[in-house]
């Protein structure tokens, strides 16, 4: 049984990171690369702290994680140094702990025990835990093919190659299925290869991912439409049935405030993206903070992305715009409840580099030149309250008092509003639901005969877990529609929703 007193025992300690000057002149990593034995260690300590709780809320669907991961299994396997075993309990209910493990806000850890009363010590380190297992066994080269042992003759078609789609086409293609992934891109991953900046999750930990999947049979095609290069008629007579894992990639826009026509205004992914290409070795990003003084609006994960890729190409200030109030530093219990997901600051790697966080503020209207460029914004201190009448959110002003902030390059971060209009929806008969998303049945399958739908596509902007969780549970469809039965999990159901928006 595990250690029921080493929490007492030990802290909670996070991974070392890099040191600040180093790393803001380069793209590689942010935490250090450490002596794998001293790694090792490390996490085993923190391991120690799990205490393999009756009811482990931490691998529950609704409140921790959504893959239903054996968190407590493999804790315990690390605290007996057994790795390798700790490695297939971790597999066994996650494709892509590598992933998950570098960039999963850790849903898990707010609903560990631990997290209950500060004088614990705070949630097991589970998310360091589960990233260490992943290194190690890739290191160690207990990572190989599963190979599948029969084949089914039936052909399916994913559509998108983010973490839905690649676990979609994973179990598919284990389970007998001859499986092509379509993307359009030019490189496959989705958000992972050109949303998540390499400083989060260097892209050869994607790449070596990838070459697993060929070698188990999953076919690729790249730089590949589907509805345009590749016709609906063309998908249906090809395949038997079609995963449509193609994100939620409509930007979320502000298109009434003065000022917003400026030149050097742009969305979030529209600066993220070329960075990610220039990464990639495609040549200088077409936007570039080089220099510049850069606001971004929107307090969340792609406006810390933002903020960390200005920094490093260079700009002159970095400055993240949030209009909500500076949140509480510890969970609370009425606004919400453990196990829930809390409200509380987060603060990322990238704002202890450098710049600054402003809370409680909008922008009043945009500044330009005589060239049409953006070169100021104008501040109004706001709060958030909801309209008596209608019951929808408002943003209204404090006070009269504007504030002027230099701004060369402003970048909106303020989510996505679903999936993009695309003519394969269209040729399908496919419509989005009010929430921009594309809905299903129990199935997963959408009102399109032999048509399945998952992750983001389905359930609007989410987690990198979610999009795993729900990529295995449309498999585990497609395989019961195409043979009748399945033996493939299926962690979470259509409208499963986790406690907290998250």
């Amino acid at each position: 049984m595990a250690d029921p007193t080493g929490f007492l025992k030990h802290d909670r300690q996070e991974p070392p990171k890099r040191p600040k000057d180093e790393r803001v002149h380069d793209w590689h990593e942010v935490y250090a690369d450490t002596d794998p034995q001293r790694r090792n260690e490390a996490v085993r300590v923190q391991a120690t702290r799990c205490m393999d709780c009756g009811i482990p809320f931490c691998h529950s669907g609704t409140a921790g994680c959504p893959l239903g991961n054996l968190i407590p299994e493999w804790n315990d396997l690390v605290r007996r140094g057994d790795w390798a075993a700790a490695g297939e309990r971790l597999h066994a209910t996650n494709n892509f702990p590598e992933f998950t493990g570098k960039l999963c806000p850790a849903p898990c850890e707010a609903a560990c025990v631990l997290s209950i009363s500060p004088e614990s010590g705070g949630p097991v380190a589970i998310k360091r835990v589960e990233a260490t297992i992943a290194d190690q066994v890739w290191e160690s080269g207990d990572v190989r093919a599963e190979l599948p042992s029969l084949s089914t003759g039936q052909h399916v078609a994913v559509v998108g190659s983010g973490p839905a789609g690649l676990a979609a086409a994973q179990q598919l293609t284990r389970a007998g299925h001859d499986v092509t992934v379509f993307e359009r891109d030019d490189r496959l991953g989705g958000l992972l290869r050109y949303g998540i900046p390499e400083f989060k999750m260097e892209k050869k930990v994607l790449d070596r991912r990838l070459a697993q999947l060929r070698e188990e049979g999953t076919q690729f095609v790249t730089g590949c439409e589907v509805g345009v290069d590749l016709t609906v008629e063309d998908l249906r007579a090809q395949y038997d049935a079609v995963v449509l894992a193609v994100g939620a990639l409509r930007g979320r826009d502000d298109t009434t405030t003065q000022g917003r026509e400026l030149s050097g205004i742009h969305l979030a992914m529209e600066h993220l993206v070329p960075a990610n290409k220039t990464c990639e070795g495609d040549g200088p990003p077409s936007i570039s903070a080089e220099g510049k003084h850069v606001v971004i609006i929107g307090g969340g994960d792609t406006g810390a992305d933002c903020y960390g890729t200005a920094i490093r190409q260079g700009a002159l200030s970095v400055t993240q715009l949030d209009q909500y109030p500076l949140p509480p530093s510890t969970r609370d219990d009425e606004r919400s409840p453990w196990p829930t997901w809390p409200y509380v600051l987060r603060t990322y790697p990238v704002h202890e580099e450098t710049g600054e966080r402003v809370f409680g503020v909008a922008v009043k209207r945009f500044v330009g030149d005589a060239d049409g460029r953006v070169r100021a914004i104008e501040l109004q201190h706001v709060r958030v309250r909801k309209d008596p009448a209608t019951g929808l959110r408002e943003v209204v002003a404090v006070n009269a008092e504007v504030e002027v902030l230099p701004a060369d390059l402003v970048l909106f971060a303020i989510g996505f509003e679903g999936v993009e209009r695309m003519r394969l929806l269209d040729d399908l008969d496919l419509t989005l639901t009010t929430r921009g998303t594309l809905s299903c049945g129990t199935d997963w399958q959408t009102s399109a005969p032999d048509v399945f739908v998952c992750g983001d596509a389905h359930r609007g902007a989410s987690l990198v877990v979610w999009a795993i969780a729900e990529g295995r549970s449309a498999a585990a469809a497609v395989d019961r529609h195409l043979t009748g039965a399945s033996d493939l999990p299926s962690p979470v159901h259509p409208t499963s929703l986790p406690l907290a928006v998250i």
